[in-house]
């Protein structure tokens, strides 16, 4: 068995006619680019492309395909350079089942089958072109044309406030919407981590995902896991979530739940925190309030027991670090390598040989959980408090 580091929640950036989206003058967020900027700057062995329904996405593959660029594995999944990638799609689903809408993972092992697969979904939505549009069927029609296709499907971010299974879909349990035989793991989000997630009972029987939902190059592995596998491939993937023949999750690494966006209730004009009891915010007098992660989940909360999980482990992403910026970064990545072993291993001597002290400082604090956090929350991602 072998380690392999894994992200598999990352949008091709595009526009409404399925081109490209500049994120900086000199730089798409393309196929290519990801997949370079995913194994040379973040160190992730597979990632998942949610993307993969879209016309224009399959075209790209095969033409990559056809010209040797990228190639099929055996076992499912497609190696490009040093990494793979498992074919993935982001759809809403809002059904009559449905409290609210609600975004779902779906991935598939071939490009043939996703290929299916979109067709499929392109009967049922006004825009295959993006990544999660609204399909208008009911939840259980899509798990099962997911099954029949022999893919995986996952609830995603399933406790934010907005479009999420627990945050706006439903009312107390995902039965209300989805069949749990069909689900193959919950992918967490980063408001929530595994200690929060376990406070309610039904999910004990899924493995646990942490991904970046990333919509640029640079949030990409700002949340990811270590999987135990033979080799990265769409088999050993599906083999790990369902913790088969000793394939695991050793280890999940995301963001510190305070500092996700709707970690904490607060009010939508001033962004204070909110209380539910007084229906008022004491900072502005606004009535308007976005309701946190960590409410809802103890709104939630029924478990008695937790069940044995893997470590997950809070990391605070190096763009969070103050006084860290691209060139710096790019000097300790000259030396480093990769970001991953920045965050967790690089030694502190070594840091302070090559960046400010202070910020040396930081990276290791943020590294043991010794740093002042700002809590996030309606939309407003948390940050690092700075000693004055």
């Amino acid at each position: 068995m072998k380690s392999f580091y894994t992200d598999l929640h990352i949008h091709i950036g595009r526009t409404k006619s399925g081109k490209p989206v500049k994120i900086t003058a000199s730089r798409n967020l393309t196929l290519t680019s990801i997949i370079e900027y995913a194994s040379k700057q973040k160190g992730l062995d597979m990632i998942g492309i949610i993307d993969c329904h879209s016309p224009e996405v399959i075209l790209e593959m095969e033409e990559l395909i056809e010209h040797g660029k990228m190639m099929e594995l055996p076992n499912g999944g497609v190696r490009m350079e040093e990494i793979t990638i498992i074919l993935g799609s982001e759809l809403e689903i809002y059904d009559s089942s449905c409290k609210g809408p609600i975004h779902v993972l779906c991935y598939l092992p071939t490009l043939a089958k996703m290929k299916e697969f979109s067709n499929w979904i392109a009967r049922h939505m006004k825009n295959v072109t993006l990544s999660s549009q609204r399909l208008y069927i009911s939840g259980k029609e899509l798990q099962s044309k997911v099954k029949e296709l022999n893919g995986l499907f996952i609830p995603t971010h399933v406790f934010t406030p907005f479009k999420s299974l627990y945050g706006s879909g439903v009312y107390r349990s995902l039965k209300e919407v989805l069949d749990e035989q069909m689900i193959d793991g919950i992918e967490l989000g980063l408001s929530s981590d595994t200690e929060m997630a376990d406070q309610i009972t039904e999910l004990h029987a899924f493995s646990f995902i942490t991904n970046s939902d990333a919509h640029s190059l640079e949030k990409i592995a700002r949340e990811y896991q270590v999987m135990e596998m033979e080799e990265a491939s769409f088999s050993e993937f599906a083999k790990v979530l369902h913790q088969v023949e000793g394939r695991r999750i050793v280890a999940n690494f995301g963001l510190d739940p305070k500092l996700g966006k709707y970690h904490e209730t607060v009010c939508m004009k001033c962004y204070a925190p909110f209380s539910e009891t007084k229906g008022i915010c004491s900072e502005c007098g606004s009535h308007k309030w976005v309701k946190g992660v960590a409410a809802r989940i103890t709104d939630l909360k029924d478990a008695t027991s937790t069940p044995n999980r893997p470590p997950y482990i809070h990391q605070i992403p190096l763009e969070y670090i103050p006084g860290l910026g691209k060139k710096t970064l790019q000097k300790l990545l000259d030396y480093f390598s990769t970001e991953m072993q920045i965050i967790h291993e690089a030694p502190y001597d070594k840091l302070v040989e090559i960046i400010p002290k202070k910020v040396a400082d930081y990276v290791v604090a943020a590294r043991t959980g010794r740093l002042n956090l700002q809590v996030g929350g309606g939309g407003k991602y948390g940050k690092i408090r700075v000693d004055k």
